[in-house]
């Protein structure tokens, strides 16, 4: 078995950090570039990569398939903006292949939806059954100062699309305390009302911005406290082995999620890695830990010196993230790492 041809063999070798959590998940940036602007994610004026130190689909593709010989079940393609990225669909193409052998469980992006009406038919056709969708706000002012000149009947008109070619959608949400606070009830209940999951984030201290964080940081655990008052939310035994908690809102149907890695730490059931659009691996989101895949490669690595570079990092992957509110935890925008 090659990591280019990965298959559904029961005697898959499993990919096992020092820590003895099993890595099943991982996050491939394959753009930093993005059309829109979102304050808390990126500087207004933003420098973007060289295109010779962006890795080619071809090099996206065989180390994500390397991840799949080690049994990683699940991917997520990400950006910046994945469907900004010239031929992502043919990378969605030929990564399918995994989920036909029954070697890969799901085929997933996450995007901010402006471009979704376009490739959702062909998304859903290549088995991609569930995407996340980046959305704050259902305000078309603010949405469009937060994106700085997003337009926001485009996204919905992709959620739209994607809904009609039978993909399931999450919406994810940055908490805001300056911004989208007060907005939050009727976001989650437009979502739910839509058959939507959705997500609640933390702000997460990535990256050098104009914004300041600690102005903005609102703490889900009193956005709860809150929503409790008037919903009764249920806990819900759902794990993913990723940072979100989830509960159901019963007189809404739905289901929602918060992912808190301020005000707790999620790390002891984190199962995921993260691929940069530079082929650097991050074991962890809030630490500034890198493994350099992309010099391996080029530097005419054959598949078990890729699968040695993977296990290596993996190995390295450390306890839990540095995440605290008021401090940049890694410099590294949230652009270039995956989303």
């Amino acid at each position: 078995m090659t990591p280019q041809d990965a298959t559904s063999t029961q005697e898959r070798p499993a990919l096992i950090d020092g820590f003895g959590r099993t890595v099943t998940y991982l996050r491939v940036s394959v753009t930093d570039r993005c059309d829109l602007r979102c304050v808390y994610c990126m500087a207004e004026k933003m420098t973007f990569l060289p295109k010779a130190e962006v890795l080619t689909l071809e090099e996206l593709d065989r180390i994500a398939s390397a991840f799949v010989g080690l049994g990683v079940r699940k991917l997520r393609l990400s950006g910046g903006e994945p469907l900004v990225r010239k031929g992502f669909m043919s990378l969605v193409e030929g990564l399918s292949r995994h989920l036909r052998s029954g070697a890969l469980d799901e085929l997933t992006l996450t995007t901010n939806g402006t471009r979704l009406a376009q490739f959702a038919p062909d998304l859903a056709r290549f088995g991609v059954k569930r995407i996340n969708v980046s959305l704050d706000t259902l305000n078309p002012h603010l949405f469009a100062r937060l994106t700085r000149g997003g337009n926001l009947t485009q996204v919905v008109s992709g959620i739209d699309a994607a809904q009609a070619a039978g993909i399931a959608i999450k919406i994810n949400t940055v908490a805001l305390a300056q911004d989208n606070a007060a907005e939050l009830p009727a976001l989650i209940q437009w979502a739910h009302g839509r058959g939507c999951d959705i997500t609640l984030i933390e702000t997460m201290p990535l990256g050098e911005i104009e914004a300041d964080r600690t102005d903005q940081f609102l703490s889900l655990t009193e956005v709860r406290q809150e929503l409790s008052s008037y919903w009764t939310l249920t806990d819900l035994p759902l794990t993913t082995g990723g940072p979100a908690r989830y509960v159901r809102v019963e007189e809404t149907g739905g289901r929602l999620g918060l992912i808190t890695p301020l005000s707790h730490n999620f790390c002891e059931a984190c199962n995921r890695v993260r691929l940069t659009c530079t082929g650097t691996l991050h074991s962890c989101l809030g630490r500034e830990d890198a493994s350099d895949l992309r010099a391996v490669i080029r530097a005419g690595a054959d598949d078990a010196d890729l699968v040695a570079a993977i296990r290596a990092a993996v190995d390295a992957k450390p306890q839990g993230h540095d995440f605290q509110i008021g401090r940049t935890a890694v410099g590294r925008h949230m652009s270039t790492t995956g989303g």
